[in-house]
């Protein structure tokens, strides 16, 4: 099991950036692919971004290429999600998550996929 914590969620205007983090505990975060997910009031909670235990594989949901960038350092055991020229629809709560992974490679796009969940933050975007 690894324990998640974001940070860095908060009110933004709309073109505006924000970069969240997501600290995992233990000695292990390298073994696990990380997602981040978002969920808007009365809606399900859908992949945002996601990156594969080498750092090199990532997915991007089509709503957000090009605006956000997810990276991670496994030395510092964290992930981030870099999001620029924000928009009000992209207002939600956001959610870190991890999934202990065999492959390298390997990343997970549903949210069944991942065992590991952070308490989420919120993003707001005014316009």
């Amino acid at each position: 099991q690894v324990q998640l914590v974001e940070s860095g969620g908060g009110l933004v205007q709309a073109g505006g950036s924000l970069r969240l983090s997501c600290l995992a505990s233990g000695r292990t975060f390298s073994s696990y692919a990380m997602g981040w997910f978002r969920q808007a009031p009365g809606k399900e909670r859908d992949i945002v971004a996601a990156i594969a235990r080498n750092g090199a594989n990532r997915y991007y949901a089509d709503s957000v290429k090009g605006r956000f960038t997810i990276s991670r350092d496994n030395a510092k055991n964290t992930v981030y999600l870099q999001m620029n020229s924000l928009k009000p629809e992209d207002t939600a709560v956001y959610y870190c998550s991890a999934a202990l992974s065999g492959g390298s490679t390997w990343l997970g796009r549903s949210p069944s996929a991942y065992a590991n969940w952070g308490q989420g933050t919120q993003v707001t975007v005014s316009s």
